[in-house]
C-alpha cells in the first residue's frame, strides 16, 4: 500500500511545478501592450525628426531667397492663371475684358475709381534719382514676359531656375536671339524719342523773376496763361504802389 500513496503523491507535485511554470496570460498581454505602444512611440519620434528636417531645409532654402522672392513668383502665378483665362475665353469666342469685369464687384470697383483718382503719375521733377526710378518702372511695365518660354524653364530646371545667394549665374544663361531683337528695338525707340525733346530754352535777363526755383517758374506761367487777364490790374497797381 506504500508504493501507490508514494506514486500519488510524486504525481500531485509534479502537477504543482508545471502550473507555476505556465506564464500568465494576462501578464503576457500587458507586456504586449507596453511593446506595441513602444513601438508606437519611436515611429512617432522618427516621423517628427523627419518632419523637423524637412522644416529646417525649407527655411534654410527660404532665407537664401531674395527678399522680394515671395512678391515675385506670386506676380508670376497671377499672370499665368490670367494667360489661361484669356486662353479659355478666346476659346469660347468672349471678350476677356468683359468677363473680367463681370467678376468685380461694385464694391471693389469704386475702391479702384477713388484709388485712380487720389493717385498722380507726374509728381514732376525733385531729384535725378526719382526721375531715374519713374523711368526703370515705366520700361518694366512695358516688358511683356514669355509664359510659355517660362513654363518651359521651370520644367527642364526645375528649383534650380530660381537663383538663390549661392549661385552662379555668370556664364550660364545666354540670350535668345529674339529677346535681343526686342532689347535693342526698344533702345531705339529711347533714343528717337529722347531726340525729340525739346531743347531747353534760353534764359531771359529782361524778364521778371516771380519764382523761386524753375518748377515755381512753371507753375507761375501755368497761373499766368489761366488767370493772367484776371489779375492783370491787381498786379499793375502792387508795381505802381497803388493798390488799396
Amino acid at each position: 500500500l506504500r508504493a501507490p500513496v508514494a506514486e500519488c503523491g510524486l504525481f500531485q507535485g509534479s502537477s504543482g511545478s508545471e502550473d507555476e511554470a505556465r506564464p500568465d496570460p494576462a501578464a503576457a498581454q500587458k507586456r504586449e501592450e507596453r511593446l506595441r505602444k513602444f513601438r508606437e512611440l519611436h515611429m512617432k519620434r522618427n516621423e517628427a525628426r523627419k518632419l523637423n528636417h524637412q522644416e529646417v531645409v525649407e527655411e534654410d532654402k527660404r532665407l537664401k531667397l531674395p527678399a522680394n522672392w515671395e512678391a515675385k513668383k506670386a506676380r508670376l502665378e497671377w499672370e499665368l492663371k490670367v494667360e489661361q483665362k484669356k486662353k479659355e475665353c478666346a476659346a469660347r469666342g468672349e471678350d476677356y475684358e468683359r468677363v473680367k469685369l463681370l467678376e468685380i464687384s461694385a464694391e471693389d470697383a469704386e475702391r479702384w475709381e477713388r484709388k485712380k483718382k487720389r493717385k498722380n503719375p507726374d509728381l514732376g521733377f525733385s531729384d535725378y534719382a526719382a526721375a531715374q526710378l519713374r523711368q526703370y518702372q515705366r520700361l518694366t511695365r512695358q516688358i511683356k514676359p514669355d509664359l510659355e518660354q517660362y513654363e518651359k524653364l521651370k520644367e527642364q530646371y526645375g528649383e534650380a531656375l530660381y537663383p538663390t545667394s549661392d549661385s552662379l549665374l555668370h556664364g550660364t544663361h545666354v540670350p535668345a536671339k529674339e529677346g535681343i531683337d526686342r532689347m535693342v528695338a526698344d533702345l531705339e525707340k529711347q533714343i528717337e524719342k529722347r531726340e525729340k525733346y525739346s531743347r531747353r530754352r534760353p534764359y531771359n535777363d529782361d524778364a521778371d523773376i516771380d519764382y523761386i526755383n524753375e518748377r515755381n517758374a512753371k507753375f507761375n506761367k501755368k497761373a499766368e496763361r489761366f488767370y493772367g487777364k484776371y489779375t492783370a490790374e491787381i498786379k499793375q497797381n502792387l508795381e505802381r504802389g497803388t493798390a488799396v
